[in-house]
């Protein structure tokens, strides 16, 4: 994968908090002496988006500035769309998604559009990995973090092949001196939702807060984070309970 300097690597870059967004534009920034970068992601924001797929409607996608294409979609159609026909002819050597405006830890990745985008990716065959700063203010930080990602994968693949979900502390580039690799902690249950009204005294309906941390012990990304360390989760997509097959085999055929 090495690549000269007349031939610099291919990054597609999307993420879920929309085209304008800071972290997506600082993490281009920071990448674009040692890439050529293309920017395909939503026209809007569409955090918490997950997997979802456009099906009843058309993509509309405008390129707004060289490289940098807003699409009417979710994150999974920006990088859907971006390998499939925009740069199907030559793909790219990494898919980047973020940095996302606030952690994606435990559960979290269940729902999160940022780590989807990633995911499109990988299920299309090339290496992926999401971003996320656990806060809103050092993106600089982040972006440099996601830099050296890039260059270690560059100079060497990533083992397995894997997907990754990177959270950086909000903290300054000088602070952020440990790596951790961490497994997916987990959350409570999300708290109530939040009744009201609306101006003409009809009831809504807003989603409550994310439940408090569960799993969140040594080992987790919960636990590095909050001890300021960089988590780095390696993630698979195959869902299933590899375990729970013998058993399931026995129960549907009515044995004990």
């Amino acid at each position: 994968m090495n690549k000269t300097k007349a031939s610099k690597p291919k990054i597609l870059i999307s993420n879920d908090d929309g085209v304008h967004a800071e972290g997506i534009r600082t993490l281009a920034k920071a990448l674009q002496d040692i890439a050529n970068v293309v920017i395909v992601a939503p026209d809007r924001n569409r955090s918490g988006a997950s997997n979802s797929l456009t099906l009843e409607q058309p993509l509309r996608v405008n390129e707004i500035e060289p490289n940098v294409f807003s699409v009417q979609g979710t994150p999974t159609d920006c990088v859907h769309f971006a390998l499939n026909e925009l740069m199907c002819d030559e793909m790219p050597d990494l898919v980047l998604s973020g940095i996302n405006h606030g952690a994606n830890l435990g559960d979290d990745v269940l729902y999160s559009g940022t780590v989807a985008a990633a995911m499109e990716g990988h299920f299309l065959g090339v290496q992926s990995m999401a971003f996320s700063l656990v806060g809103r203010d050092n993106f600089a930080a982040a972006a440099r973090v996601a830099k050296q990602f890039v260059e270690r994968h560059l100079a060497q693949s990533v083992p397995t092949n894997r997907l990754l979900n990177i959270n950086v502390p909000d903290r300054s580039l000088i602070e952020l001196d440990e790596m951790q690799v961490t497994r997916l902690g987990a959350r409570h249950h999300a708290e109530s939702m939040i009744k009201q009204k609306d101006p003409r005294g009809h009831d809504i309906y807003w989603l409550g807060p994310p439940g408090k941390e569960q799993d969140a012990g040594e080992g987790t990304d919960f636990y590095a984070i909050e001890h300021g360390k960089i988590s780095v989760t390696p993630l698979q997509v195959d869902l299933t309970a590899h375990d729970s097959i013998c058993a399931m085999k026995k129960w549907i055929a009515g044995r004990d």
